[in-house]
């Protein structure tokens, strides 16, 4: 059960933003974000897709793994444990041969993975189940972004330079929690 505060801001941003539009996911995903940020502007520079979040939230609810850049996004995911690219001497590479298909990846800070895990999408030697690629940066942070939704796999984006840690990680809550 939601803590009454929680409540009443999921409440106000209702009010404030017009998701009834949205699938059920999608409309889950985007007020998780804009409640995470209290920022209503989330609502329409997120790009979000209902078969894509369908595709993230069967396969967490089947168990895959989720792969997260950064322990910021590893340790907000509470219900379960995420492994952290950035803390293994083999990088992108160890997850690759790890989890090749199937695997939630969630990036919010790291560019440099979301550029490499997209050349390892392009080479077919990875086929995640869901990208949510979210990290903020003023230096390709936009590039790797569209580069995700060109791929055409499964993916949870934003339009612009903003993002980071948190949203990476309230769209996987998101998901899990629904």
């Amino acid at each position: 059960m939601p803590h009454p505060i929680e409540s009443e801001s999921y409440e106000i941003l209702r009010r404030r933003v017009d998701t009834t539009g949205l699938g059920p996911l999608s409309r889950a995903v985007v007020e998780r974000l804009v409640h995470t940020t209290a920022d209503p502007t989330w609502a329409g520079d997120l790009l979000v897709d209902e078969q894509a979040l369908a595709a993230g939230r069967q396969a967490l609810a089947d168990g895959a793994p989720v792969v997260a850049d950064v322990r910021m996004v590893a340790v907000g995911i509470t219900s379960r444990p995420a492994m952290v690219v950035t803390e293994t001497t083999g990088g992108i590479e160890e997850f690759v041969r790890k989890t090749p298909v199937g695997a939630v990846w969630a990036i919010g800070q790291d560019v440099s993975i979301v550029t490499e895990l997209v050349e390892r999408c392009r080479s077919g030697e990875i086929r995640p189940a869901l990208v949510i690629a979210l990290p903020a940066g003023f230096v390709g942070a936009v590039e790797a972004k569209r580069a995700v939704r060109e791929l055409g796999v499964p993916a949870l984006t934003n339009r612009g330079e903003r993002g980071g840690a948190a949203l990476a990680t309230a769209a996987v809550n998101a998901l899990l929690y629904l």
